[in-house]
């Protein structure tokens, strides 16, 4: 193949869905606030190494770099996206800085979950630990006037180094 077949493939004939992944790798990239270099950096950590000219290149170039499948995966395991939604076209009016809180929010959505979760998970061994307690109570008053006496100190002794 020729140098010039290359650079028809490369310029206004190429399919559409390259010029999304063009778009989507920009896109991604400014969200997350990161240079050419960063990304350049990401991309040989995930194993897909692109170097920050060839990336340039893809994002802006005239014309623009082509993107092979190696390259593809690595973006998608960098950005954490799909092959699917690499290729899909860009939202017209989701810039960066509305995909920036977006990904916030969705972060912190998951993050409450997974603390609801651990939270839930305390509750139990709480409960669980009441039991036993409640069953060393009940062996008498004396038990349970010292093991009254004994988690009032804990307790006061607990807030004396959290406060």
């Amino acid at each position: 193949m020729s140098s010039k077949d290359d650079a028809a493939r490369a310029g206004p004939d190429r399919p559409v869905p390259e010029d999304y992944v063009a778009e989507r790798i920009k896109q991604e990239r400014e969200a997350r606030g990161w240079s050419t270099v960063t990304l350049a950096e990401k991309m040989a950590e995930a194993g897909h190494p692109v170097n920050q000219a060839a990336i340039w290149r893809i994002e802006s170039g005239k014309p623009r770099r082509r993107v092979n499948l190696d390259e593809a995966l690595g973006f998608c395991t960098v950005f954490g996206l799909a092959m699917d939604e690499l290729t899909a076209p860009s939202l017209k009016h989701a810039d960066a800085v509305i995909r920036g809180i977006v990904r916030d929010c969705v972060e912190k959505k998951h993050a409450l979950a997974r603390l609801q979760r651990d939270v839930q998970i305390l509750e139990r061994e709480i409960e669980h630990l009441k039991f036993e307690l409640a069953h060393f109570a009940s062996h008498g008053d004396e038990q349970k006037a010292e093991l009254e006496e004994l988690m009032q100190r804990e307790d006061r002794a607990w807030l004396r180094q959290h406060p």
